[in-house]
Order: structure tokens, then C-alpha cells, then sequence
């Protein structure tokens, strides 16, 4: 026996009919999983800062323990919190457990310490003007935590320090002498010159090179010559007695008129460029990466906007189909009173 047209539609709008708050409820419930899919990205970033935000306060591991400082010159010592919120950081001097600062606030007579503080940083360092061999001694950044947590700085003032004699930049020609010297307003145990990092080496190859040292009243002198002065002399010398400040003189060898430091000055270019290329790779590397990124959500969202879509589409064919059962009932109605 043949079905007829009718009777099938007949019967797919009964049973979608029947199916009605079926399809309602299954419609309703992915459109609440989308806004929780769509959701999920903020949710779990606001979940994050919500932890950090939670977290105790810490001191920054880039934090330098040890200061050496030269007397009547400015001392910082270096106390970067993080998470500090609303706990208070002070400064305590331990050998007399004097409490020196709190926050930006200054609790001694001694207007030399202060702390600097730029607003809206994590930076709460102790600044010692004109500092005095008698500051020499532990400082403890300390903040207010139950249990307290603090950090110590261990300061060293030192008097002694070192200092070139004559001009900190000088030129000489090729195939002369070069000579250096430099004071140090103690007695220092030995006094080591140094070429750019390594150490002046008397006993090389290229030969010509005499260290003279002399104990004064007031100190030591040392003295450096280096004969016949060819390119590969020039840099920076840095004079390093122990126990004192170094100090630095550069030496420039001429070849004529042009001094050996342009010739330096173009490898120091080429070296900059070499920077410049690597910096401009990273930069290149980064704004690919961001762009990936955002490609990515972008194509995120266009898959959950197109979701969205389907769901819109599922849900006019619903009410198209319902609005064709609502029709063909209307039909069997009339139909029912015209037999009636």
C-alpha cells in the first residue's frame, strides 16, 4: 500500500509535535554551553589574578645583597617587594635595631637616609648621602607580614680608592712609549692593571711592558710603560689596587693622523649593527608570534560565531516545522467540523 504525501507530513508534524519541549530544552542547553565556552577564556584570567592578587609579598630575587660604596658619596641600597598590597616596608639598621624608615617616612635625625620610591613601583631603596666609613654595617628591609620577612644588605664604605694621574683619555703615536699611572690614597698590598677584562700580562710575547709600584706617605703609586705602541694597545686600562675603588684611563695609538680609535669605532659600528639586526629579528619574531596568536582567536571566534549561527538556523527550522504542524491542524479542525 502507498502512503500519500499528506498522511507523511501528517505524521512527521505529529511526532515532531510530540517532540516539541524535547527540542526546546535540548536548543536551550547548547546555547547555555556556548556562553560558558565563550566564557571560559575571562573566567580563568579573572581566576589567575584573583590568585596573584592573594599572594603573599616577596622580595626580588634580582635584589643586591652586598653595597661597597666610596665615603662622601651617595650609598643605595636596593629593596624591590612585590605583592606588597597594603603591608608597610621599613629600613633597620641591625647593629643598633634603629628603625630608619617606614614606607616613604623617615624615623631618624640623620637627614642623610632616605628612601626613594617612585610612585607606583616595587623599588623601596634606602639612599645614604655623603656616607661615612662608620654606615658600614647590616640594613634589613623588612616587611610587616605575620611572619615578618626581611632583607638583609650588608654596606661597606671604604676611603680608599684609586685615581688616574693626568688625563682619563690620551693618544699616543705608534712605536712610542705609552705611560700610566695611578694614586691610591692608601697603602694597598698590590696594585693589578688591567686591558679592557684581561690582565696586562708581562711575560708575553710582545715584550716592552714594566710595572713600577712606590709606597708613599700618603699612599701607593703604580706606574705602567708599554714600548712601541702598536694598535692592538688601545682600550680602556683600568688600574685595580686591592682593597680600593679601581680607576680607568683610555688609550688611544695614532697611525698618522687617524687615530687608531676611528679604526676601533668601526668595528664598535658593525658591532652595533650586528645588535641592531638581532634586536630587529626578535621584534620580527614577537609580532609573529602575536599575530598567531590573535589569528587564532579570531578563528576561535569566528567558529563559535558560526556555532551560534547553526544553532539560529536549528532553531528557525524548529519554529518553521512547528508553524507547518500548527497549519495541518488547523486543516484537520475544519476538516473534524465539516464532518461533524
Amino acid at each position: 500500500m502507498r502512503t500519500s504525501p499528506t498522511s507523511t507530513t501528517s505524521g512527521r508534524c505529529l511526532f515532531i509535535y510530540k517532540l516539541r519541549p524535547i527540542v526546546y530544552i535540548i536548543l536551550h542547553l547548547n546555547i547555555y554551553f556556548y556562553h560558558i565556552g565563550g566564557s571560559t577564556h575571562i573566567d580563568v584570567n579573572d581566576f589567575v589574578g584573583m590568585q596573584s592578587k592573594q599572594q603573599n609579598p616577596y622580595f626580588d630575587e634580582m635584589n643586591t645583597t652586598n653595597v661597597t660604596a666610596v665615603e662622601e658619596e651617595t650609598a643605595v641600597l636596593k629593596c624591590r617587594v612585590k605583592n606588597k598590597g597594603n603591608r608597610t616596608v621599613s629600613w633597620m639598621r641591625k647593629r643598633d635595631l634603629h628603625i630608619l624608615t617606614t614606607n616613604i617616612y623617615t624615623y631618624t635625625g640623620d637627614q642623610r637616609f632616605a628612601v626613594v620610591h617612585p610612585p607606583g613601583s616595587d623599588d623601596w631603596d634606602l639612599k645614604v648621602e655623603y656616607a661615612q666609613q662608620r654606615d658600614t654595617g647590616i640594613y634589613e628591609c623588612q616587611v610587616n607580614t605575620e611572619p615578618k620577612i626581611n632583607l638583609a644588605v650588608v654596606l661597606e664604605v671604604t676611603a680608599a680608592r684609586a685615581k688616574i694621574l693626568g688625563s682619563t683619555e690620551i693618544h699616543v703615536k705608534r712605536d712610542s712609549t705609552i705611560a700610566l699611572a695611578c694614586s691610591v690614597n692608601i697603602h694597598a698590598p698590590s696594585v693589578i692593571w688591567y686591558q679592557g677584562s684581561s690582565i696586562v700580562d708581562f711575560d708575553s710575547l710582545r715584550g716592552g711592558i714594566s710595572l713600577e709600584t712606590e709606597k708613599t706617605d700618603t699612599g701607593t703609586t703604580s706606574r705602567l710603560m708599554l714600548t712601541r705602541a702598536s694598535l692592538r694597545d688601545s682600550g680602556n686600562y683600568t688600574c685595580m689596587p686591592t682593597g680600593a675603588i679601581p680607576a680607568s684611563v683610555r688609550v688611544h695609538v695614532l697611525t698618522g693622523e687617524q687615530p687608531a680609535a676611528m679604526q676601533t669605532s668601526k668595528g664598535l659600528h658593525i658591532a652595533r649593527t650586528k645588535l641592531a639586526i638581532v634586536t630587529i629579528c626578535l621584534l620580527t619574531l614577537t609580532a609573529w608570534q602575536r599575530f598567531t596568536f590573535i589569528s587564532h582567536m579570531t578563528s576561535v571566534q569566528f567558529i563559535n560565531s558560526r556555532f551560534w549561527q547553526l544553532q539560529e538556523e536549528q532553531f528557525n527550522g524548529w519554529l518553521i516545522s512547528r508553524k507547518q504542524c500548527s497549519h495541518q491542524q488547523n486543516k484537520w479542525h475544519r476538516a473534524d467540523r465539516r464532518k461533524s
